[in-house]
């Protein structure tokens, strides 16, 4: 996030000893300490629901487009059933002329 070295780190300190004095100054270490972790800590769960969340519609998609599949499918599917049926009504009436014919 930030490229903070070592006496970046000495400069704040520094300026912070002079600004705030040597009396607060642990005690306000403490406190910007533990309002950076909590920072640091909904940053992370932020994170982390947005990752579920595109893992999350990624599998919505895969499962869209699985189901597509499986309707084309299935109309195939429709359409070699009728014309099986198609060609098995046109067998029997085959069948039948020439049953007359005979």
């Amino acid at each position: 996030m930030f490229d903070v070295g070592f006496w970046e780190l000495c400069l704040i300190g520094l300026v912070s000893l002079l600004v705030i004095g040597p009396e607060k100054l642990p005690k306000v270490a403490r406190i910007v300490g533990f309002w950076l972790g909590k920072t640091q800590q909904v940053v992370a769960s932020v994170k982390d629901e947005l990752q579920e969340e595109f893992k999350e519609e990624e599998l919505r998609q895969l499962i869209k487009e699985q189901q597509d599949k499986m309707n084309a499918m299935s109309k195939d599917l429709e359409l070699n059933e009728r014309a099986e049926q198609f060609l098995n009504k046109q067998n029997s009436t085959d069948d039948k002329q020439t049953d007359n014919g005979k």
